[in-house]
Parts: C-alpha cells; structure tokens; sequence
C-alpha cells in the first residue's frame, strides 16, 4: 500500500473515532441531565409545607427574571464554547509532548482546558525525548 493511502486511511480512522468519542460524550452529558431532572422533579413532588411551596415559588420568579429574559445571540456561539463541555482529544507533535509521538500509553484528552498526556505523566514528560515509560503503539490494519 502505498504512502499516501495509508494515511488516508489513517485520516478516515481518527475523524471515524472523534465523531464517536463525541456522541459518547454527548450521551453521558445527556444522561447526567436526566438524572438531574429527574431528581429535580421527584424532590419538587415531595414538597408538604406551604414554606416550601413558597419558596419554589421565589426561586421561579428569580430564576425566570434573570434567565429567561436574557436573549442568546447565536451568532456569537462557537464551537470553541463546548469546550469546556466536552473533552476532546490533542494528538502529539514535534513541538508539544513529542516524546509522546506513537506511544500505548497517550491519553491526549482535553477535560475543561486542561491536557491530560498520560496516566504516568499527566502533564507530559519533560524532556522532548526517552521517556522511560513509552511503548510502541500498535498499528491497525485495514486489510
């Protein structure tokens, strides 16, 4: 196989395994809110007293007075905003964490702005080479 195909190849499987990582993401993220409401609306069921009632109550004006009067203007929403949401992965490079380059153990996750390189080293290791924990990463193989 040639060069160029190979990294075509290359190129399929990593896009293949971000649009996977993403919907993952987004189902978890989708479970913890519904979990969310869920116990939101069993607590808001529960309620016995008129004090509590009350005090929902107050808490919806508030809530609807500062949130819902607020308008989202879309055309400044970017990707760059889910960010902080969803973890996205970094791969390796000559200029930041190149003693990472085909390593087993590269995490390369972004969680809320901050890298995570490996297990071993969660910052990457300090040195641009020979890292005393680096393994061969294994290569797939499409045929």
């Amino acid at each position: 196989m040639e060069q160029w195909q190979q990294e075509f190849w290359e190129t399929v499987e990593t896009v293949a395994e971000e649009v996977e990582n993403f919907f993952w993401n987004f189902i978890e993220v989708t479970d913890n809110f519904i979990e969310f409401t869920e116990e939101l609306i069993e607590n808001f069921y529960s309620i016995d007293s008129e004090t509590d009632s009350q005090y929902i109550n107050d808490f919806s004006e508030t809530f609807a007075q500062t949130y819902m009067s607020t308008e989202f203007d879309f055309d400044e929403f970017t990707a760059d905003d889910l960010e902080s949401v969803f973890p996205y992965k970094v791969e390796p490079t000559p200029e930041k964490n190149p003693a990472c380059i085909a390593c087993a153990h590269y995490h390369g996750q972004v969680y809320d702005e901050n890298l995570l390189v490996c297990g071993m080293h969660p910052y990457g290791w300090s040195s641009d080479r020979n890292c005393p924990d680096w393994e061969k990463q294994e290569s797939i193989s499409y045929f």
